[in-house]
Formats: C-alpha cells, structure tokens, sequence
C-alpha cells in the first residue's frame, strides 16, 4: 500500500514538472526576443560571420585562398634537382595570373619545395630558386612584381609524401594569397568589400547575349 501510494505521489509531481515546464517555456516564448525559439543548424550565421570579421577573428585572407586553390590549380611541379618550369606548369601559371587579375587589391607569395633527397642547404637554396622561377613567369603574364609578396622556400621540411627516394609531389611550389595591397587594421576596411562588390555586380550580367546564343548554338 505504502508503495503504491509513494509512486502515486512520485508520479503526481513529475506531472506537475511537467506542467511547470510548460508554462515556463510558454513565458519565455513569449517574453523573450523574437526569433530565439528558433533553432536551425544555420541560423544567425550570417550576423556570426560578420561580427568575426569586424573582430578580425576570421581572416579574409584565408577565405581568398581556399577560393584560389579551388578555382585554379595552386601548385606546379618540377623535375629532379630542376627549377626549370614544363609546359604543364607553365599552363597552369597562365591560369594563376588570369585569376591574379581579377583581384588587383590582393598579394600573393609563392612557396618552394623540394624532396627529401640532398641535403637541407642545398634543398633550402633549390625551392627558393623553383620559387623565383613562378615569380618571374607571372611577371611576366603581365602580374605587377610588387603584388607578389616575398617569395619562400620550405625545402624538404613539408614533403607531400614521406619518402626518402626522388618523388615529383614533394618537388612544387605552391602559391597563395598572402594580403592586401597595403596594410589594414583590419582587412574588411574596403578593400575586400570592393572586392565583394565587384564579383557581386559581375555575378547579375548574363554569360551570353541573345544573339550570341543564337549564333553558337550547340554545335559550338
């Protein structure tokens, strides 16, 4: 019987909690901002993002070269105890100083690497060198020296693939964006937002003209 009644009882005030919750919730509902019931994974990030920004918590810079590293291959290879740049890194550059070309606000280093054969002095000496080589390639697609902020070299320290014999992977350069033309207290002062405006006002205008499309059709 005394059990009984105890669970009775037990169960009477989980209701009551329960009740209670509920009109708890129900005041904060209705008390509390409009919009903070809402919970979505993505909700407020917007206001997140920006407030990192305007803390200089989160880099524009970054952001810039994830594009680039997508948008156009970042990292050209050499041959064997070679800065000498093929037809296939050279393509390549031509692609990097298209896109350099577009964001004349922005700076971009090159980093020079090796393999892990020879030693570490002379290595240092080869990725500077592998470096300078795409320095001077992209100056020579027309890409201002000054934007191309002091080149880099690794090495062998930062090899792709840990192998002791001659691997092509490890023997690169990759290029990156390293800041703005000049210096800022923060890098969304406006030079970043013409950036943003610019690719805002390009993205509206249409690819192709109607007599465009009417004259390539799709046999081109």
């Amino acid at each position: 019987m005394k059990t009984r009644l105890s669970l009775l009882l037990l169960s009477a005030g989980l209701v009551g909690l329960a009740g209670c919750s509920k009109e708890t919730n129900i005041a904060r509902t209705f008390y509390s901002e409009a919009g903070s019931e809402i919970e979505t994974s993505d909700f407020g990030n917007a206001t997140m993002n920006n407030t990192l920004v305007q803390a200089d918590e989160r880099s524009m810079v970054i952001d810039l070269t994830r594009r680039f590293a997508a948008e156009v291959p970042n990292t050209v290879n050499f041959a064997f105890d070679s800065a000498e740049l093929d037809e296939t890194a050279r393509a390549a550059l031509r692609q990097q100083a298209d896109w350099i070309r577009q964001f004349p606000e922005v700076r971009f280093r090159v980093y020079g690497h090796t393999d892990l054969v020879g030693s570490d002095a002379y290595n240092k000496r080869l990725g500077l060198r592998r470096a300078q080589a795409v320095v001077n390639y992209l100056v020579s697609q027309g890409i201002d020296r000054s934007r191309l902020e002091a080149v880099a070299s690794f090495g062998e320290t930062k090899p792709l693939v840990y192998v002791q014999a001659p691997e092509r992977r490890n023997r690169r350069t990759v290029t990156e964006v390293s800041g703005f033309v000049r210096k800022h207290p923060s890098v969304l002062n406006g030079k970043y937002a013409a950036v943003i405006w610019r690719e805002y006002v390009n993205s509206a205008q249409p690819q192709h003209g109607q007599n465009e499309a009417e004259l390539v059709g799709d046999g081109g």
